[in-house]
């Protein structure tokens, strides 16, 4: 039993998850500011937001039918009978109660019990990672159903996952932060993108109007060339204005793997064949992020 909750939780889609923290707190570290208690409790409830939402995606889609026949990807847990509804909602349950202390954890480490407004932001933040963990797939007014995917992954994947990292050490936000941010947010929305394309059939039949069901195929290998395209300028941008060494250039290295996604997905015409790729690019982002933070640290012991 229990194997099948680690299989529902989905552990392939991690690394993705962790690269927006990973990069934030790289990012802090070059310039004085770390903790490793912070580090570690920010990647765990991370991690506790991307096991709610693989679990609540698992819940949604199972009881409405979505995961059927015709998904190209691996089962799942409700789909293919190895979970049941009812615990899958209770593993949901579990999994906000362990994630919400973890997050409760990370704010007071970082800001103390005196520092109420941050405490009362954070908190927000928290509750609304959680909200939208289940909300992608779950209810009547799932945001996954009606083509905003794609918006929740950029916002919580890069902006809030960098930026509210970078936050928690620094205590305050530089704008170039933003940049390295929306790097993260473009790949990650590249990876779900790379998903609706391979389930764009089966989305159709089950009514789930992701943005390649509402765009096509053709324009949605566009958005996809346009956002990897995107990621690498913008983070190039931000070396531009935060150059130091030679060593911030390490993360192009993760382009090359990046590059190669691209052509498979350029002469791709069976939808089947897209499914290793978005294990390629999730892990492609991790090493981006990865580099792009040595990077940043080598640059920071030149000096």
């Amino acid at each position: 039993m229990i194997k099948n909750y680690i299989e529902a939780a989905r552990l392939r889609t991690l690394p993705l998850s962790l690269s927006g923290i990973i990069v934030g707190s790289f990012i802090a570290a070059s310039e004085g500011f770390f903790n490793w208690i912070i580090c570690v409790l920010a990647l765990c409830t991370t991690t506790g937001f991307q096991i709610i939402s693989n679990f609540a995606n698992d819940y949604g889609d199972g009881v409405k039918g979505t995961d059927n026949n015709d998904r190209i990807g691996p089962k799942r847990a409700i789909q293919s009978g190895a979970i049941t509804p009812n615990q899958m909602l209770s593993a949901i349950k579990i999994s906000i109660g362990i994630t919400f202390v973890l997050a409760l954890a990370l704010i007071y480490t970082s800001f103390g019990k005196d520092d109420f407004l941050n405490l009362f932001i954070f908190f927000i933040l928290g509750i609304m990672s959680i909200v939208a963990a289940i909300k992608y797939t779950m209810g009547k007014k799932a945001y996954g159903y009606s083509g905003f995917g794609d918006v929740f992954v950029f916002l919580f994947f890069g902006l809030l996952s960098v930026c509210g990292s970078y936050y928690l050490y620094t205590k305050h936000i530089n704008y170039t932060v933003f940049l390295p941010a929306i790097s993260v947010g473009l790949l990650s929305v590249g990876v779900l993108n790379l998903n609706n394309l391979r389930d764009r059939e089966s989305d159709i039949k089950s009514g789930k109007n992701t943005l390649v069901v509402k765009i096509g195929t053709e324009f949605g290998k566009y958005y996809h060339y346009y956002l990897l395209i995107a990621s690498l300028l913008v983070a190039l941008l931000y070396i531009m204005i935060e150059y130091k060494s030679l060593f911030q250039f390490l993360f192009l290295l993760a382009y090359i793997p990046i590059a190669k996604h691209f052509q498979v997905v350029f002469y791709n015409k069976f939808p089947k064949l897209l499914d290793p790729e978005l294990k390629k690019l999730a892990l492609s982002t991790f090493l981006f992020s990865i580099l792009f933070g040595l990077g940043l640290l080598l640059s920071s012991f030149e000096l």
